[in-house]
């Protein structure tokens, strides 16, 4: 039976002692997890040793929220809240995946090169469990009210409360769900790279150039029916362009690895 609409979340965490608990940090935590346990696993499948999976994880996990971060601060800064600690308010939503996947790669490759593992190994490796964890996370979307697409009353729509809506749209009561679009994008995104790589003969580093490739390519739809507060360039998101040129970079990368003899 199709729902009438998804309900806004009561809350956004709970009180533990004298702390409040973020549903959104606990969202990552939980995706992270399972992206660790699942690269941990592919890594040994692939003949390397799982520690160094551990590794990476420890040096990537802090340098993608720093990442992240530091996106949101550079593209978005009149949406940092204005307290002295609002450049740092993770808890509050605002990661911006490219920096947060810029950094950790440039830290991953750092850590596997001093490891003398293989950097495009571990790259295909990893890339599934990404976008894992990325889908986990899109849940504390949801507990925030945030990443929402334009207004819609199709069965599956999100219900957002006034505080939550954009101006032009307080009138509006249901929207695109697009936290939940990227969600199962990802996760089908990253069934078909496990897929690829267990039945097709790619070359090294390809995975990760499929999934560069194929989640950007569906960003571009995403910051397209967006209507939560954004950058804007010439009228279009400006992850709409970042989107797009990712696209284009992770086609390119993968045709030209595909030219090239296996060694």
């Amino acid at each position: 039976m199709l729902l009438a609409a998804i309900p806004s979340p009561p809350t956004n965490g709970f009180h533990l002692g004298p702390l409040f608990i973020h549903f959104y940090a606990l969202s990552y935590l939980v995706g992270i997890g399972l992206a660790v346990a699942l690269g941990r696993h592919r890594w040994r499948a692939a003949g390397g040793d799982p520690a160094l999976v551990d590794d990476v994880a420890l040096w990537c996990v802090p340098a993608g929220i720093i990442g992240g971060r530091l996106y949101f601060d550079l593209t978005t800064p009149k949406y940092i809240p204005p307290h002295w600690w609002g450049p740092f308010a993770v808890w509050e939503g605002g990661l911006g995946i490219w920096g947060g996947v810029a950094l950790a790669t440039a830290v991953g490759i750092w850590r596997v090169r001093r490891a003398g593992a293989s950097v495009p190994g571990m790259m295909d490796a990893l890339a599934p469990c990404l976008l894992i964890a990325q889908a986990i996370g899109r849940i504390g979307n949801y507990f925030n009210q945030e990443l929402f697409g334009g207004p819609t009353s199709l069965p599956w729509a999100l219900k957002i409360d006034p505080g939550y809506r954009p101006p032009g749209y307080l009138q509006d009561p249901t929207f695109h769900p697009t936290f939940l679009y990227e969600l199962i994008w990802d996760l089908a995104l990253a069934a078909l790279l496990i897929w690829l790589g267990n039945r097709k003969r790619l070359q090294p580093g390809s995975l990760m150039a499929l999934y560069v490739m194929g989640y950007s390519a569906f960003r571009i739809f995403e910051e397209s029916i967006r209507v939560d507060p954004s950058q804007y360039f010439l009228g279009l998101r400006l992850n709409f362009y970042v989107a797009s040129g990712l696209a284009l970079f992770g086609l390119v990368w993968f045709i030209v690895l595909q030219r090239r003899k296996r060694d």
